[in-house]
């Protein structure tokens, strides 16, 4: 006969404790700590052996004909995800509350006329759903929808209808018989997606799950469910401007450096084909404190706008603020203007932003930077047809860049006149592009070059 025991589980990690603890010793997270309970089945000393199960095979037995991608009908989501959609993967799409998840899905579930999909809402009826669809003006007649929560119903409608692409909004509604404890757990969430996960791998049924966002801003429930996955994708941006980024965090079947961008409309969520059109501003005068930057996410170059404000400082201690910038990377320029450049910037206030609401890890977008710093400083306004690539180095050197010829060329097209980039960058044929092409080696050369009027 089983025995049942009560055992303590954190809420955000994981965690497991025989008692209450009021503060995770893992994590960190007061309150965390729920009761759950487990059940101890007898173990038996004999073992027995059984050898019609799954056999070991080499590669060349390995048959990969069944795991061909099929496009996701939206080409964001198949350059993020590496291509398209692998059957019996499993894809963990996480955001923020109200920023588009559901619609991102439905769009793409709605938009794959070949493929039979199922949708499983346990957070909105099968009128809401109706409405939202109705909104984004798509019809399609091979996906399915059921508003369910319960683990047993889900599994059994899977298996009667046998979908292409299973779809359940979200995971932290699903709940199962076997766990006596509430929807949303960590026990509920880590019993769904295991027994999800069997069913998908077993039938080669891709699935993609939508996870909710906690306070903190990571995907609720435990560590081990990003490890149970096969992709974990954010979907994140702000909800005062209409551009969605696409991130994956892990990707099993792709790169994780690629990035998709939205636009969200009244319609649903428009894709951005040429995002340094969009990010770029349109006012033909010169201002003070923009420059513009050659920047690559994963395979695609644009180019973004780089704001910058510094002014005197009002208190005491000099303000240090950054949007979409590294905080610490910025300060690190600053002091690079400092002690190389010769510029005071001691004694004020210095403001950056990245215009679109973009965040941006790449180092080539420090020239840009320092450039548009300097030129709000001194007030002399950068030409808007010039761009800048390079990162700058502690010692004030321009340090080289990959991917050089994508970033000239996306400049190229976009009518800039020039664009500076590291001398250490060489080994392409300059003549190839209709742009003229400053190289340069420290910050110094730059500030003479584009000041010195």
């Amino acid at each position: 006969m089983a025995q049942t025991k009560s055992i303590y589980t954190c809420q955000n990690c994981g965690a497991q404790s025989p008692k209450w603890l009021g503060r995770c010793t893992s994590c960190g997270g007061w309150n965390t700590y729920v009761e759950e309970v487990v059940e101890k089945k007898k173990s038996t000393s004999k073992i027995s052996v059984q050898l019609s199960g799954n056999q070991p095979l080499t590669l060349e037995n390995i048959k990969a004909e069944k795991n061909q991608r099929f496009p996701a009908g939206i080409n964001e989501f198949d350059r993020v995800l590496g291509g398209g959609i692998v059957p019996g993967s499993i894809v963990l799409l996480g955001g923020e509350p109200g920023i588009g998840k559901s619609t991102l899905v439905l769009q793409m579930a709605l938009g794959l006329p070949n493929k039979k999909i199922l949708y499983i809402s346990g957070e909105e009826s099968l009128q809401q759903i109706k409405l939202r669809a109705t909104r984004l003006e798509m019809k399609q007649n091979n996906c399915l929808f059921l508003s369910e929560t319960s683990l047993e119903h889900v599994i059994a409608q899977t298996e009667q209808t046998m979908p292409d692409l299973l779809v359940v909004d979200s995971i932290q509604t699903v709940s199962t018989e076997v766990i006596e404890s509430s929807p949303g757990s960590v026990s509920q969430v880590r019993e769904c997606t295991s027994a999800i996960l069997k069913f998908a791998k077993k039938n080669d049924v891709a699935v993609i799950l939508i996870g909710h966002i906690n306070k903190e801003g990571s995907l609720a429930g435990p560590k081990v469910l990003e490890h149970m996955v096969d992709t974990v994708l954010q979907f994140e941006g702000d909800t005062n401007y209409m551009y969605r980024i696409l991130r994956a965090n892990k990707n099993r079947y792709g790169s994780t450096n690629e990035l998709g961008i939205f636009e969200m409309r009244g319609n649903g969520l428009q894709e951005v084909l040429n995002p340094s059109e969009q990010l770029i501003s349109k006012v033909s005068d010169d201002v003070s404190g923009t420059a513009i930057a050659a920047t690559i996410e994963g395979i695609r170059p644009f180019l973004i706008e780089i704001q910058s404000l510094v002014s005197s400082a009002a208190y005491g201690t000099p303000q240090r603020s950054s949007t979409g910038f590294d905080l610490r990377r910025l300060n690190m320029l600053l002091a690079v203007l400092e002690k190389r450049a010769g510029f005071k910037l001691l004694a004020k206030d210095v403001f950056l932003n990245i215009a679109g609401g973009l965040k941006i890890n790449d180092p080539a977008t420090d020239l840009a930077v320092i450039c548009s710093i300097l030129s709000s400083n001194i007030d002399v306004a950068v030409d808007h047809k010039t761009c800048f690539t390079g990162e700058v180095g502690l010692t004030g050197e321009i340090r080289g860049v990959n991917r050089i010829e994508q970033r000239i060329a996306e400049a190229a097209k976009l009518g800039f006149n020039k664009i500076f980039i590291p001398a250490v960058n060489k080994g392409f044929d300059a003549s190839a592009f209709n742009i003229q092409i400053e190289k340069v080696a420290r910050v110094e050369e730059v500030f003479r070059i584009i000041f010195r009027k």
